[in-house]
């Protein structure tokens, strides 16, 4: 609007200063001929009356013409010369006119009858264009005042015609942000029938397609969120299935499985014959794949139902290093291999039970893959305040388009592109590196990978790095692991694994009670005078009773003579969430089903050690 009434303005303004312009150089030029001819008029006839005069010298006379001629209107000074430029007459002081305002014309006096004789003198006469010029100057005033007031009018029609003419574009504008909302439907009305009533109607047919396909795409855009819904809950339904599956598929087939550990560990005990030690070490072999392949479902089951809790700690890397080597050496040197984890004195904040998970996995892994050579296990100090912690291996490498997937669930390198397959100790079912990953994540760390196809690859993350602290030194040996008189009470509902762990237990030296419910673990308790040294219980009973429940029972039971609790440790195949979070809240150690009759060992020693320190 404002570039329309700057459109009709302008060329107005123009015209009126040019009309101003040269009306006003017409106007001086008339006054300056008008005041010349003036001038010459008076300076002749002066001229002429003062012929006899200045013949005879008659200055008086002289004197009384130039006053005479300087009384008439605009004449200012009047000088008569004879013809040697002796003034003979002036009117000096009658005009105080200034020079740039007086227009002066000089006459010859000449003789009328013989006009060709030299002049007998002259006649100068000064014409003052002062009133002529305050007479311009006001009329100049006056038209520039007319034309103020010519462009203000024009101004304000300019303004209004603008607005007229812009209004129709204005309600174009206000309706296309309103389309742009897409509030409602949008239309205009057609005010006329020339170009701007073709544009209203454009506009009005294009905004009714629009909101017809905007209504259109509305509802498919709902069909197609009750639908993603749909297949988000029969998702969420599908996973909470899977995970319900693998809590119930890990539980039923751990229990077995951890009487066939037991068991096999049994058989070795006082056996000397060496085949039936190579026949029980075979079958240990596959206790052990089978162990593997179900702490793989195990922990992917717990990370997906968030199931495990981080406990950050301060603690020796090489602890954990030291528990890596115990776990694989005897495994890497059964396949020819090295197994190298660099000593260090570095300290880290962490979980230290996932941080050996993933290490385990990564060792593993490594072994699974390399046929000549080692793993060596390095952790390196960054000037970040973390530190690195690299696994690597001389195996087969992995080729770059199994790089970004190896870290997917269930994905497996059947063959690294050069004829060679996993021959590890232990095949997996690919969830290794996944749930090394999801450890990393709840760890607030990412595992890296870099590989080279044939000679190796190298898994490293970062960890948080503390000062080292002063701790007593705790010895692993077999001394410090003797449980050898120690009474235990076992509860477990499967028959099966009460056996094998009685068999076990005792030939380690261990005296010890079973029992399969609440009923039965209170009957046992009576066998001995003082309570158990440790009670060793299953977390599912019989009859959907917890081992929760009966701890808590002894605990009853023994109230009366113990302030401290008796020590206890849980074993359970179980996945599911809510009962790991009960055990979480009673803090109660726990192992996972099946369990090596190293970790048991372990387990207990430090449970009763522990249970000694508190008392």
């Amino acid at each position: 609007m404002q570039r329309l009434a700057f459109i009709a303005l302008v060329p107005t303004m123009l015209t009126a200063l040019l009309l101003v312009i040269m009306l006003t150089r017409h106007q001086l030029m008339s006054l300056r001929s008008m005041a010349q001819s003036t001038a010459d008029a008076i300076a002749t006839q002066a001229a002429s009356i003062s012929t006899d005069p200045i013949r005879n010298m008659q200055r008086r006379d002289l004197n009384r013409i130039a006053e005479s001629i300087a009384a008439l209107p605009h004449v200012a000074h009047v000088q008569i010369r004879a013809a040697d430029g002796e003034i003979l007459a002036d009117t000096i002081g009658a005009s105080k006119a200034k020079p740039k305002d007086v227009l002066t014309v000089v006459h010859d006096v000449r003789d009328a009858d013989q006009p060709e004789l030299p002049a007998l003198g002259s006649v100068l006469i000064d014409v003052s264009m002062s009133e002529a010029i305050a007479a311009q100057r006001a009329s100049l005033r006056n038209a520039l005042i007319a034309l103020a007031l010519s462009l203000f009018i024009a101004g304000v029609v300019g303004w209004q015609a603008a607005r007229f003419i812009s209004a129709p574009l204005r309600r174009l504008a206000g309706a296309v942000q309103q389309l742009g909302r897409g509030d409602r439907k949008v239309e205009v009305e057609v005010t006329d029938q020339t170009e701007i009533g073709d544009l209203q109607r454009g506009f009005n047919s294009a905004a009714a397609a629009l909101y017809d396909v905007q209504r259109g795409m509305e509802q498919e855009i709902e069909h197609a969120t009750v639908e993603l819904a749909r297949k988000n809950a029969a998702l969420e339904a599908a996973s909470v299935a899977k995970a319900r599956f693998l809590a119930a598929a890990s539980h039923d087939l751990r229990q077995p499985l951890y009487a066939l550990t037991l068991f096999s560990s049994s058989l070795a005990v006082d056996e000397r014959d060496p085949i039936r030690l190579d026949r029980i070490a075979h079958i240990q072999e596959c206790v052990e794949a089978l162990d593997h392949l179900f702490s793989e479902l195990l922990d992917l089951s717990r990370l997906e139902t968030g199931a495990m809790q981080i406990d950050i700690r301060e603690f020796p890397l090489d602890h954990v290093f030291e528990e890596v080597s115990r776990n694989f050496r005897m495994i890497a040197e059964q396949h020819g291999l090295r197994l190298v984890m660099r000593a260090t004195h570095l300290w880290v904040r962490s979980d230290r039970t996932m941080l050996a998970r993933i290490l385990n996995n990564l060792v593993s892994n490594a072994l699974r893959y390399t046929q000549q050579g080692g793993v060596l296990v390095v952790a390196r100090h960054r000037a970040d305040g973390t530190l690195r912690v690299d696994v690597w291996d001389t195996g087969s490498g992995i080729e770059p388009e199994h790089q970004a997937r190896v870290f997917d669930e269930f994905y497996r390198v059947e063959s690294n592109g050069h004829g060679e397959h996993d021959t590890g100790p232990r095949r997996g079912l690919g969830l290794g590196l996944a749930t090394v990953q999801r450890l990393a994540e709840l760890l607030d760390t990412r595992v890296q990978l870099k590989s080279v196809p044939g000679r190796g690859s190298v898994f490293s993350f970062h960890l948080p790095e503390v000062p080292p602290q002063h701790t007593s030194h705790v010895a692993t040996d077999e001394a410090a692991l003797d449980v050898t008189g120690m009474r235990v009470l076992v509860i477990d509902d499967e028959p099966a694994i009460l056996s094998g762990i009685r068999y076990l237990l005792r030939s380690w030296g261990c005296e010890v009670v079973t029992a399969e419910d609440r009923v039965q673990a209170l009957e046992a308790a009576g066998t001995w005078a003082t309570p158990p040294d440790i009670v060793i219980s299953d977390l599912r009973l019989r009859d959907n009773e917890s081992g929760l429940d009966v701890l808590a029972a002894l605990d009853e039971h023994y109230g009366s003579e113990r302030r401290e609790p008796f020590p206890r440790l849980l074993i359970t195949g179980e996945t599911r969430s809510d009962r790991l979070r009960e055990i979480m809240a009673a803090k109660i150690p726990v192992l996972y089903k099946p369990v090596s009759p190293e970790q048991l060992r372990e387990a207990m020693v430090a449970v009763w050690t522990s249970s000694r320190t508190l008392a």
